[in-house]
């Protein structure tokens, strides 16, 4: 007889022992039984008599890096919560992270240790084999591409987040062994990075002082489901609706779904997915029209705001004309399915807060978006002057962490250094983006034979996490030789020929380069917390095993002995910046109140050896000093200014314009404007170029906090915190709008096929009052093939069935907007 416990029967068990508890004793029977029944589960700690204890860390289970407690029997973790003191999540954690022990223990979800594929692709068949057997097989491969001329057919596909160590050392390795095809997988961030580059002129990117701010107007940001650094933004949430603040702080949110943000938020506006850009947009109409702007800012620290003339003497249009002549509020309501009125009334709150701010990265962060929405977003920040102001949005600098020395190629790595990426990142066709996986699988599947011969795959699962209807798993077919750093039997991982497992993150050191959003650099540093369970080894120091394998030429760019020795090298930079602090105490003054006044806080740490003592000790190395709040000399554009028309991107279209038509190259961009327009946040309607009789619906992915939707497995217990509308047996859900459903004949609980241009998939439906008619939701986290029992075959992934267009400019896929049909099974 089999046991099935859902969350509500759960509940409704709970009840029925407090109602009975006097009655009868058999609640205390059925409990008994489940605790002796969850004790076969593979993950659940069951640890030996022993000593208490605590070892506080670094959560590297997403960007955000919350400081982490995890208490200790004996040898053996049995919890994981949120460190008190460290300032980024003051106790605050996520259930994912609160369930990482499970992604430690759980053996059948990981590798124990190296191993060769013995079976077919996909087939997750493998033989162990020995380190010494694994490296060698590597090693040889790569000598051999150097030794035929072609380096550049070594290609690396990484998930680390981009300026941390690892990311450094992946890309330094290839770059030393001869290839530019270093691939990252973007995210939010990564478009962060962009809209400082092009409107501040600063590498870092766009930053965020939500503790301080009284009015959050967010572009769709999941704040509640795990957005930026979860641990602070919850956190922060907190703060908001707790005294001194409550009722001061004004949250909006704006998506189409009535999301766990959007719900709890003091106003939801309802926007037809993919018209962020037009509402924004249209909210600036009405900030300048009725004089909200910030007058000061605009006309002496921002260039484009108003009409100028070129060096040749041509009068160019600015921002405030584009505004005003094309985005009135009649004319975005009708794009944003919006009420005029609402848009005005939504324009003046903003204007008018003491200290608002605009964000953007639509629901985790996880995923890339829109380059032009970021850029009009932004824009708002700027036309109400809170550019480094308390609560608003920040300009930071990069965190001083110390560059590594130079990488010296040698002859045979120099001609393959020569070669152009393979996904054109960088090019004049994409000339800002740094790594474009979705092109990397072009260029392999639109080839005879596959230009990369040997794939390297670092802390990323993109057979999976990839919005790209299942092309990079075809792509993944016709490479010769895959290799996976994962310690997960992830759905990348089982096409691998070779595994090379990495230890999990509670197995190993490695470093969080300030977290996403955050207002203050951070530099966080996770330790150990337990002995490595199997016999895995960090990614880090097989990297440098494997370039001194490869000779003193690809050698002499590792010197370090181990990893660790490159984190110490990094981080000298930080001691000689100066100043920084490697200590939180519980109870002090929170780090978002030390950022707007001088905390005359001083380093506790004579000497660099000692800094970095404390840093391995604490795994923290902060520097909340105030905001520099004069605008003169912030910005490092091309103007100097803040830039509503930018002039990089006029640059760029300058310079690829020099060899072939200005009307091919915007073309080729994806850009549809052709005007001054082009060089400023401007709203374009994506071309699906897909008959809409065909696929009358839209499917609009989504995510939620109790799901991991990344590259790593979800925490299998999370399972149980899922409703039946949710997840029901093997069934994921879609959820739609009772309008909807009557309008095709459909029901709650029907089982249909979601049908797109790509492909299909099957799922159940639930009747949603908070789903925009004429959308499909699909949660993502489900549908996975690999791992285990637990989460093997359950759901439905809807990035198999993504079909957009390329976002203009950057090149990032659409993954937000997918044509498709309903059909009932």
């Amino acid at each position: 007889m089999s046991i099935e416990i859902t969350r509500r029967n759960f509940i409704q068990f709970l009840v029925g022992c407090v109602a009975g508890i006097h009655a009868t004793p058999l609640p205390w029977k059925l409990t008994d039984d489940i605790a002796i029944w969850t004790q076969n589960w593979p993950w659940v700690p069951v640890p030996p008599v022993g000593e208490f204890t605590h070892v506080n860390s670094v959560c590297r289970l997403c960007p955000g890096g919350c400081g982490i407690k995890v208490r200790k029997v004996d040898e053996r973790a049995v919890k994981i919560e949120g460190r008190t003191d460290y300032p980024l999540n003051p106790g605050g954690i996520c259930p994912v992270g609160m369930g990482g022990l499970q992604l430690l223990y759980d053996e059948t979800l990981r590798f124990p240790g190296p191993m060769k594929r013995v079976g077919p692709r996909g087939a997750g068949e493998f033989a162990n084999i020995s380190w010494e057997e694994a490296l060698k097989l590597l090693n040889d491969r790569i000598a051999r591409l150097r030794k035929e001329g072609r380096p550049q057919a070594l290609a690396a596909v990484d998930g680390n987040p981009r300026r941390s160590t690892m990311s450094v050392m992946v890309e330094r390795l290839l770059r030393a062994v001869g290839s530019r095809n270093y691939l990252n997988i973007p995210g939010a961030e990564d478009l962060s990075s962009m809209v400082g580059e092009l409107m501040q002129g600063t590498e870092a990117p766009v930053a965020f002082d939500l503790e301080n701010a009284d009015y959050i107007l967010s572009f769709g940001c999941g704040l509640l489901e795990g957005w930026g650094a979860p641990g602070r933004v919850l956190n922060a949430w907190g703060l908001w609706r707790s005294e001194p603040f409550k009722g001061k702080v004004r949250v909006v949110q704006i998506e189409s779904r009535a999301s766990n943000t959007a719900s709890k938020a003091d106003q939801w506006v309802p926007i037809k997915p993919g018209t962020e850009t037009a509402l924004a947009l249209g909210l600036a109409h009405v900030i300048i029209k009725e004089r909200l702007h910030d007058t000061r800012f605009v006309n002496d620290y921002a260039f484009g705001f108003n009409n100028w003339r070129s060096g040749y003497g041509k009068e160019r249009m600015g921002f405030k004309e584009m505004v005003l002549k094309q985005y009135s509020p009649m004319r975005v309501a009708y794009v944003t399915g919006l009420n005029p009125d609402q848009i005005v009334s939504l324009a003046k709150e903003f204007a008018r807060a003491k200290a608002p701010v605009a964000i953007f990265g639509k629901g985790k962060g996880n995923l890339s978006g829109s380059l032009y929405e970021a850029m009009a977003v932004h824009s708002l920040n700027a036309l109400v002057g809170n550019i480094n102001r308390p609560g608003g949005a920040l300009v930071p600098e990069p965190l001083p962490l110390s560059s590594l020395p130079e990488v010296i190629p040698d002859d045979a790595a120099r001609r393959g250094l020569e070669q152009g990426r393979l996904d054109q990142a960088g090019s004049w066709r994409y000339p800002f983006t740094r790594s474009l996986v979705n092109n990397l699988t072009e260029a392999i599947l639109s080839a005879s034979e596959s230009p990369v011969d040997t794939l390297l795959i670092f802390s990323s699962n993109p057979a999976y996490t990839l919005p790209d209807g299942g092309a990079f798993r075809k792509a993944l077919g016709k490479i010769p030789f895959l290799v996976s750093f994962s310690p997960f039997r992830d759905e990348t991982a089982l096409m691998c020929d070779l595994i090379l497992p990495d230890h999990t993150y509670l197995e190993k050191m490695d470093d969080v380069a300030w977290p996403p959003g955050l207002q203050y650099p951070l530099y966080g540093v996770s330790r150990p917390v337990v002995d490595p369970l199997y016999n895995t080894k960090h990614a880090g120091d097989v990297i440098i095993h494997l370039a001194k394998g490869l000779g003193q030429a690809v050698g002499s760019a590792f010197p370090w002995k181990n990893y660790e020795e490159v984190l110490k090298a990094r981080a000298k930079g930080l001691y000689e910046a100066g100043g920084g602090l490697t200590r939180f105490e519980e109870g002090q003054t929170p780090a978002w109140k030390m950022v707007n006044k001088a905390s005359g806080s001083r380093p506790g740490y004579k000497s660099f050896d000692d800094m970095w003592k404390q840093i391995k000790g604490g795994g923290l190395w902060y520097k909340p000093s105030p905001a520099e709040r004069n605008w003169e000399g912030l910005f490092k554009t091309p103007t100097g200014k803040f830039e509503f028309f930018s002039s990089r991107i006029e640059l760029a279209f300058s310079r690829a314009a020099e060899k072939r038509p200005l009307q091919a190259v915007l073309k080729s961009m994806g850009v549809q404007q052709t005007g001054d327009e082009a060089c400023m946040p401007h709203y374009e309607e994506p071309r699906l170029n897909v008959d809409r009789s065909a696929f009358p619906l839209q499917m609009v992915p989504y995510e939620m906090i109790n799901l991991a939707s990344d590259w790593i497995p979800n925490p299998p217990y999370l399972y149980k915190s899922l409703f039946d509308t949710q997840l029901l047996k093997d069934d994921s859900f879609a959820e739609i709008n009772p309008k909807t459903a009557a309008k095709y004949g459909l029901k709650q609980g029907d089982l249909v096929m979601v049908k797109s241009p790509k492909g299909e998939v099957r799922v159940r439906l639930n009747l949603f009052e908070g789903a925009m008619p004429g959308m499909v939701y699909l949660p993502m986290g489900f549908g996975h093939t690999a791992y285990d029992e637990f989460l093997r075959g359950k759901g439905a992934n809807p990035n198999d069935i993504v079909h957009g267009p390329k976002d203009p400019l950057s090149g990032y896929p659409i993954w937000w907007i997918t044509p498709v049909k309903l059909v009932k099974v």
